[in-house]
Protein backbone atom coordinates (compact mmCIF):
# COMPACT_ATOMS: atom_id res chain seq x y z
CA UNK A 1 0.00 0.00 0.00
CA UNK A 2 1.21 3.18 -1.21
CA UNK A 3 1.87 6.22 1.01
CA UNK A 4 -0.09 9.63 0.57
CA UNK A 5 2.40 12.16 -0.97
CA UNK A 6 3.72 15.02 1.04
CA UNK A 7 1.26 18.13 0.41
CA UNK A 8 3.33 21.29 -0.15
CA UNK A 9 1.18 24.85 -0.50
CA UNK A 10 2.92 27.56 -2.69
CA UNK A 11 1.19 30.82 -1.72
CA UNK A 12 3.37 33.20 -3.73
CA UNK A 13 4.62 32.93 -7.55
CA UNK A 14 8.14 31.28 -8.07
CA UNK A 15 9.41 30.14 -11.07
CA UNK A 16 8.12 26.41 -11.98
CA UNK A 17 11.02 24.57 -11.74
CA UNK A 18 10.67 24.65 -7.92
CA UNK A 19 7.58 22.72 -7.66
CA UNK A 20 8.67 20.60 -10.62
CA UNK A 21 11.80 19.73 -8.45
CA UNK A 22 9.53 18.57 -5.58
CA UNK A 23 7.24 16.64 -7.77
CA UNK A 24 10.15 14.65 -9.19
CA UNK A 25 11.14 13.83 -5.30
CA UNK A 26 7.43 12.47 -4.24
CA UNK A 27 6.01 16.02 -3.27
CA UNK A 28 2.09 17.04 -3.96
CA UNK A 29 2.67 20.50 -5.06
CA UNK A 30 -0.29 23.05 -4.86
CA UNK A 31 0.28 26.42 -6.95
CA UNK A 32 -2.18 28.70 -5.58
CA UNK A 33 -0.39 32.25 -5.60
CA UNK A 34 -3.72 34.44 -5.62
CA UNK A 35 -4.78 32.55 -2.26
CA UNK A 36 -5.54 35.34 0.51
CA UNK A 37 -4.52 34.89 3.82
CA UNK A 38 -7.82 33.77 5.61
CA UNK A 39 -7.71 31.16 3.27
CA UNK A 40 -4.61 29.82 4.23
CA UNK A 41 -5.51 30.13 7.92
CA UNK A 42 -8.45 28.22 6.84
CA UNK A 43 -6.24 25.51 4.77
CA UNK A 44 -2.58 25.14 6.48
CA UNK A 45 -3.82 22.11 8.51
CA UNK A 46 -3.84 19.64 5.52
CA UNK A 47 -0.12 20.63 4.22
CA UNK A 48 3.33 19.26 5.35
CA UNK A 49 4.85 22.31 3.57
CA UNK A 50 3.92 26.00 2.37
CA UNK A 51 6.24 28.31 -0.06
CA UNK A 52 6.10 31.85 0.31
CA UNK A 53 8.03 35.26 -0.79
CA UNK A 54 6.88 38.49 1.12
CA UNK A 55 3.45 37.96 0.58
CA UNK A 56 1.60 38.25 3.79
CA UNK A 57 2.51 37.59 7.48
CA UNK A 58 2.62 34.08 8.46
CA UNK A 59 2.17 35.00 12.26
CA UNK A 60 1.23 32.17 15.78
CA UNK A 61 -2.18 32.62 15.03
CA UNK A 62 -1.46 30.83 11.29
CA UNK A 63 1.19 28.73 12.48
CA UNK A 64 -0.89 27.16 15.00
CA UNK A 65 -3.24 25.63 12.77
CA UNK A 66 -0.45 24.25 10.93
CA UNK A 67 -0.75 20.66 12.68
CA UNK A 68 1.09 18.90 10.05
CA UNK A 69 3.54 21.36 9.02
CA UNK A 70 7.21 20.13 8.76
CA UNK A 71 8.48 23.17 6.95
CA UNK A 72 8.45 26.88 5.29
CA UNK A 73 10.48 27.85 2.66
CA UNK A 74 11.10 31.45 1.96
CA UNK A 75 12.28 32.08 -1.77
CA UNK A 76 15.29 34.77 -1.01
CA UNK A 77 16.52 35.59 2.07
CA UNK A 78 14.49 37.77 4.72
CA UNK A 79 12.65 35.73 7.45
CA UNK A 80 11.19 39.09 8.77
CA UNK A 81 7.73 37.69 7.49
CA UNK A 82 7.44 34.84 9.23
CA UNK A 83 7.42 33.86 13.29
CA UNK A 84 10.33 31.67 13.41
CA UNK A 85 10.41 31.72 16.97
CA UNK A 86 7.01 30.19 17.35
CA UNK A 87 7.67 27.88 14.36
CA UNK A 88 10.60 26.20 15.53
CA UNK A 89 8.65 25.27 18.64
CA UNK A 90 6.78 23.70 16.90
CA UNK A 91 9.20 21.77 15.05
CA UNK A 92 8.80 24.08 11.94
CA UNK A 93 11.83 24.23 9.83
CA UNK A 94 12.61 27.58 8.13
CA UNK A 95 14.43 27.44 5.12
CA UNK A 96 15.35 30.18 3.12
CA UNK A 97 17.70 30.71 -0.31
CA UNK A 98 19.66 34.01 0.24
CA UNK A 99 22.68 32.07 -1.75
CA UNK A 100 20.36 32.61 -5.18
CA UNK A 101 20.00 35.72 -5.31
CA UNK A 102 23.32 37.15 -3.61
CA UNK A 103 24.98 38.39 -6.88
CA UNK A 104 22.35 39.54 -8.14
CA UNK A 105 22.21 42.39 -5.11
CA UNK A 106 26.09 42.61 -5.33
CA UNK A 107 25.78 43.90 -9.26
CA UNK A 108 23.25 45.91 -8.40
CA UNK A 109 24.87 47.57 -5.27
CA UNK A 110 27.47 48.55 -7.52
CA UNK A 111 25.35 49.40 -10.23
CA UNK A 112 23.73 52.27 -7.94
CA UNK A 113 27.40 53.14 -6.30
CA UNK A 114 28.31 54.00 -10.29
CA UNK A 115 24.91 56.15 -10.87
CA UNK A 116 25.17 57.82 -7.99
CA UNK A 117 28.84 59.09 -8.44
CA UNK A 118 29.02 60.06 -11.77
CA UNK A 119 25.53 61.25 -12.32
CA UNK A 120 24.65 59.11 -15.02
CA UNK A 121 20.76 58.88 -14.33
CA UNK A 122 20.95 62.73 -13.71
CA UNK A 123 22.63 63.48 -16.58
CA UNK A 124 20.93 60.83 -19.08
CA UNK A 125 17.43 63.02 -18.13
CA UNK A 126 19.04 66.12 -19.25
CA UNK A 127 20.41 65.20 -22.44
CA UNK A 128 17.03 63.31 -23.39
CA UNK A 129 15.92 66.89 -22.37
CA UNK A 130 18.16 68.62 -24.72
CA UNK A 131 20.54 69.86 -22.02
CA UNK A 132 24.27 69.17 -22.58
CA UNK A 133 25.76 69.79 -19.37
CA UNK A 134 29.68 68.89 -19.00
CA UNK A 135 31.08 70.56 -15.62
CA UNK A 136 28.40 69.98 -13.34
CA UNK A 137 28.23 66.29 -13.95
CA UNK A 138 32.42 65.62 -13.32
CA UNK A 139 31.75 61.92 -11.90
CA UNK A 140 34.11 60.71 -9.19
CA UNK A 141 35.87 57.61 -9.27
CA UNK A 142 35.38 54.62 -7.05
CA UNK A 143 39.56 53.75 -7.33
CA UNK A 144 41.18 54.99 -3.67
CA UNK A 145 38.02 54.99 -1.83
CA UNK A 146 37.62 53.29 1.24
CA UNK A 147 34.02 51.20 1.02
CA UNK A 148 32.80 49.98 4.16
CA UNK A 149 29.82 47.12 4.31
CA UNK A 150 28.13 46.63 7.09
CA UNK A 151 26.59 42.92 7.51
CA UNK A 152 29.01 40.75 6.01
CA UNK A 153 26.59 37.66 4.54
CA UNK A 154 25.89 36.84 1.09
CA UNK A 155 24.74 40.05 -0.30
CA UNK A 156 27.77 41.83 1.22
CA UNK A 157 30.20 39.48 0.20
CA UNK A 158 28.88 39.59 -2.92
CA UNK A 159 29.00 43.54 -3.31
CA UNK A 160 33.06 43.00 -2.22
CA UNK A 161 33.56 40.53 -4.83
CA UNK A 162 32.23 43.59 -7.20
CA UNK A 163 34.58 45.51 -6.09
CA UNK A 164 37.51 43.22 -6.96
CA UNK A 165 39.00 45.37 -9.95
CA UNK A 166 38.24 48.78 -8.47
CA UNK A 167 41.33 49.70 -6.53
CA UNK A 168 39.32 50.51 -3.43
CA UNK A 169 40.11 49.60 0.12
CA UNK A 170 36.82 47.66 0.78
CA UNK A 171 36.18 47.25 4.97
CA UNK A 172 33.49 45.20 6.74
CA UNK A 173 32.01 44.63 10.23
CA UNK A 174 29.62 41.99 10.68
CA UNK A 175 28.72 42.04 15.21
CA UNK A 176 28.20 38.15 13.92
CA UNK A 177 31.10 37.10 12.25
CA UNK A 178 34.62 36.91 12.31
CA UNK A 179 37.72 35.69 10.07
CA UNK A 180 36.44 36.40 6.87
CA UNK A 181 38.92 38.66 5.96
CA UNK A 182 40.55 37.65 2.03
CA UNK A 183 41.28 39.09 -1.12
CA UNK A 184 38.01 41.01 -1.39
CA UNK A 185 37.62 42.45 2.11
CA UNK A 186 39.59 43.33 5.13
CA UNK A 187 37.20 42.65 8.43
CA UNK A 188 37.00 45.67 10.81
CA UNK A 189 35.24 47.49 13.51
CA UNK A 190 32.34 49.80 13.16
CA UNK A 191 34.32 52.35 14.76
CA UNK A 192 37.03 51.94 11.50
CA UNK A 193 34.37 52.34 9.29
CA UNK A 194 32.85 55.60 10.94
CA UNK A 195 36.50 57.10 10.82
CA UNK A 196 37.31 55.71 6.82
CA UNK A 197 34.84 55.37 4.89
CA UNK A 198 34.13 57.82 1.73
CA UNK A 199 31.15 54.87 0.93
CA UNK A 200 28.61 53.16 2.90
CA UNK A 201 26.67 49.73 1.86
CA UNK A 202 23.94 48.14 4.22
CA UNK A 203 23.54 44.31 4.14
CA UNK A 204 21.95 43.78 6.97
CA UNK A 205 18.44 41.42 7.53
CA UNK A 206 15.45 43.40 9.31
CA UNK A 207 15.77 42.69 13.35
CA UNK A 208 14.30 44.81 16.15
CA UNK A 209 18.34 45.12 16.34
CA UNK A 210 18.52 46.93 12.83
CA UNK A 211 15.51 48.44 12.69
CA UNK A 212 16.06 52.50 11.76
CA UNK A 213 19.47 51.80 12.41
CA UNK A 214 21.19 54.07 10.28
CA UNK A 215 19.20 56.84 12.10
CA UNK A 216 20.75 60.69 13.04
CA UNK A 217 23.05 59.30 15.63
CA UNK A 218 24.21 56.86 13.56
CA UNK A 219 25.26 58.53 10.23
CA UNK A 220 26.48 61.60 12.38
CA UNK A 221 28.97 59.27 13.18
CA UNK A 222 31.06 59.27 10.04
CA UNK A 223 34.01 61.19 9.50
CA UNK A 224 33.99 62.01 6.23
CA UNK A 225 30.75 62.93 3.56
CA UNK A 226 29.81 59.25 2.03
CA UNK A 227 28.05 57.90 -0.39
CA UNK A 228 25.19 55.68 1.16
CA UNK A 229 23.67 52.28 -0.36
CA UNK A 230 20.94 50.52 0.50
CA UNK A 231 19.99 47.35 -0.65
CA UNK A 232 19.03 45.50 2.30
CA UNK A 233 15.13 46.48 4.34
CA UNK A 234 13.68 49.99 3.95
CA UNK A 235 13.17 49.94 7.57
CA UNK A 236 16.93 49.43 8.21
CA UNK A 237 17.43 53.80 7.31
CA UNK A 238 15.23 56.36 8.85
CA UNK A 239 14.50 58.40 6.09
CA UNK A 240 14.08 61.41 7.82
CA UNK A 241 17.74 61.09 8.97
CA UNK A 242 18.92 60.35 5.34
CA UNK A 243 17.08 63.24 4.27
CA UNK A 244 18.42 65.86 6.83
CA UNK A 245 22.24 65.06 6.09
CA UNK A 246 21.36 64.89 2.44
CA UNK A 247 20.79 68.58 2.89
CA UNK A 248 23.61 69.67 4.45
CA UNK A 249 25.99 67.49 2.36
CA UNK A 250 27.20 65.04 4.80
CA UNK A 251 25.68 62.40 2.48
CA UNK A 252 26.60 63.30 -1.21
CA UNK A 253 24.02 60.58 -2.62
CA UNK A 254 22.19 57.72 -1.71
CA UNK A 255 21.18 54.47 -4.10
CA UNK A 256 18.28 52.84 -2.60
CA UNK A 257 16.64 49.85 -3.77
CA UNK A 258 14.65 49.28 -0.57
CA UNK A 259 12.10 52.25 0.77
CA UNK A 260 10.48 52.23 4.75
CA UNK A 261 7.82 52.79 3.11
CA UNK A 262 7.19 50.00 0.89
CA UNK A 263 4.04 47.68 2.24
CA UNK A 264 5.02 44.19 3.80
CA UNK A 265 4.66 42.66 0.30
CA UNK A 266 7.29 44.74 -1.44
CA UNK A 267 5.15 44.89 -4.58
CA UNK A 268 3.79 48.24 -3.63
CA UNK A 269 4.38 51.61 -2.01
CA UNK A 270 2.09 52.86 0.98
CA UNK A 271 0.44 55.12 -1.18
CA UNK A 272 -1.71 57.29 0.98
CA UNK A 273 -0.05 60.37 2.99
CA UNK A 274 3.68 59.45 1.75
CA UNK A 275 6.02 62.16 3.79
CA UNK A 276 7.36 65.15 2.48
CA UNK A 277 10.61 63.21 2.61
CA UNK A 278 9.92 60.57 0.56
CA UNK A 279 9.47 63.63 -2.31
CA UNK A 280 12.25 65.11 -1.23
CA UNK A 281 14.04 61.98 -1.96
CA UNK A 282 12.25 61.75 -5.58
CA UNK A 283 13.16 65.13 -6.35
CA UNK A 284 16.81 65.14 -5.31
CA UNK A 285 19.22 64.62 -8.50
CA UNK A 286 22.00 62.48 -6.13
CA UNK A 287 19.27 59.91 -5.59
CA UNK A 288 18.63 56.51 -7.39
CA UNK A 289 16.10 54.62 -6.43
CA UNK A 290 14.88 51.34 -7.54
CA UNK A 291 11.39 49.19 -6.59
CA UNK A 292 13.01 46.73 -4.74
CA UNK A 293 14.75 44.74 -7.43
CA UNK A 294 18.27 44.23 -6.61
CA UNK A 295 18.04 40.74 -6.20
CA UNK A 296 15.30 40.79 -9.06
CA UNK A 297 17.08 38.70 -11.88
CA UNK A 298 15.91 36.41 -14.15
CA UNK A 299 18.70 34.24 -13.01
CA UNK A 300 18.72 34.56 -9.91
CA UNK A 301 14.74 33.74 -10.24
CA UNK A 302 15.55 30.19 -11.09
CA UNK A 303 18.58 29.86 -8.91
CA UNK A 304 16.74 30.70 -5.50
CA UNK A 305 14.19 28.12 -6.73
CA UNK A 306 16.75 25.46 -7.52
CA UNK A 307 18.77 25.97 -4.36
CA UNK A 308 15.29 26.48 -2.09
CA UNK A 309 14.21 22.42 -4.01
CA UNK A 310 17.26 21.21 -2.84
CA UNK A 311 17.72 22.15 0.54
CA UNK A 312 14.21 20.87 0.63
CA UNK A 313 14.81 17.43 -0.47
CA UNK A 314 18.18 17.20 0.86
CA UNK A 315 16.49 17.86 4.85
CA UNK A 316 13.24 15.90 3.54
CA UNK A 317 13.03 14.23 0.83
CA UNK A 318 9.53 12.84 0.17
CA UNK A 319 9.44 11.69 3.66
CA UNK A 320 7.98 13.54 7.00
Amino acid sequence: MSREKAAVLFVDTTHPVLSEKLTMAGMKCEYRPDIKKSEVEESIHRYEGLIIRSKFTLDRKILEKGERLKFIGRLGSGLENIDTGYALSKNIACLNSPEGNRDAVGEHALGLLLSIMNNISKSDNEVKEGKWFREVNRGTEIQGKTVGIIGYGNTGSAFARCLKGFNASVIAYDKYKSGYSDDYVRESTLEDIFDNADILSLHVPLTKETTYMADISFLGNFKKDIFLLNTSRGKVVKTPALVEYLKTGKIKGAGLDVLEYEKKSFEELHRKDLPDYFHFLLEHPKVILTPHIAGWTHESSIKMAEILADKIIERFGAGF
